[in-house]
């Protein structure tokens, strides 16, 4: 009789989504995304990202997906992410991220961005003379504390801006790129390190109407919508002047607006906690999920000395 010995079992791979307390179970992406991660093989909870009695350190892998609450908290935010063992998206740009003023550094490689004044509590701006404009804090998250402004509305732009720097928060001011309110905003999301799909999202700012709101985030109209070969090439060349580089991205959402002559530019980049819509696009909780499995494998060495550069 030939006797056989088992060999060891081999471990499932613990993931943790990070989120916040508003959300416990995660945001609409939830249900797709844990469907995926269970057919790759992954244990995957749920964790609100400041709750104390979670062991970060237990996980083999912690995915921010639904952290909308940090803006008001944006030091402690950084300081946790700093702290958990492993993190994606990695901790250096989650800090570079989480305030707009990336914004300049993409404008200096030659990103083309939205023109952006930059108002900051102890160096007052000139201020723009753009007709139709938007005030936003450099710190936000889900279009909080934005508003837009039409040219009679120039005093209430100001205050709006005086408000937040005497909270001592930086301040942008952008001009109101009309092209969104035909075109709509274009969405371009990239998962592992490559394109996955893209969206169109309307318009959500009206003149007049108030800054002020107790959501997390501001709804949204989005729809399926593939970008141009324009729009992909500049959502490229963003991420190629992302600290570290885009292979160190799991994920990233690339928002886009026609300038006033019809060209792509960015509006933002979302690398901390963007929607990724993961339910309306067919197979992209599977890319994700391959990213995730695929991000748990360390990376292959590099070349030894002497065997090349």
């Amino acid at each position: 009789m030939v006797s056989r010995t088992r060999g060891p079992s081999r471990r499932v791979p613990r993931i943790a989504l990070a989120t916040c307390r508003d959300l416990p179970a995660g945001d609409e992406d939830a249900d797709p995304l844990l469907a995926a991660c269970s057919a790759a093989g992954l244990d995957t909870d749920w964790r609100i990202w400041d709750d104390p009695a979670v062991d970060w350190g237990s996980y083999d892998l912690v995915v921010i997906r639904a952290t909308w609450d940090y803006a008001p908290r944006r030091d402690e935010f950084t300081a946790w992410a700093a702290n958990v063992p492993r993190l994606a998206n990695p901790a250096d740009v989650i800090a570079w991220n989480t305030d707009k003023i990336y914004l300049r550094e993409l404008a200096a490689a030659g990103v083309p961005v939205v023109p952006t004044a930059w108002l900051t509590p102890d160096a007052p701006a000139d201020w723009p003379d753009w007709p139709d404009l938007v005030v936003k804090p450099t710190v936000s998250a889900g279009s909080q504390d934005t508003a837009r402004y039409g040219p009679d509305e120039r005093d209430r732009a100001r205050a709006h801006a005086d408000r937040l720097l005497q909270a001592g928060r930086a301040v942008m001011v952008q001009p109101y790129l009309a092209g969104i309110d035909s075109a709509g905003e274009s969405m371009l999301v990239h998962l592992g390190g490559g394109y996955s799909h893209g969206f169109r999202k309307e318009a959500i700012l009206r003149p007049g109407e108030s800054a002020e709101t107790d959501a997390l985030f501001r709804p949204e109209e989005v729809a399926v919508r593939e970008p141009t070969a324009a729009e992909r090439a500049v959502a490229e060349v963003a991420l190629s002047a992302v600290p570290g580089g885009p292979d160190r991205l799991l994920y990233a959402r690339v928002d886009l607006l026609p300038d006033e002559s019809g060209e792509p530019v960015v509006i933002e980049l979302e690398l901390t906690e963007p929607s990724l819509w993961l339910s309306s696009a067919a197979g992209s909780a599977d890319r994700l999920a391959a990213a995730i499995k695929a991000a748990l494998s360390p990376p292959p060495p590099g070349p030894g000395p002497g065997r090349g550069r």
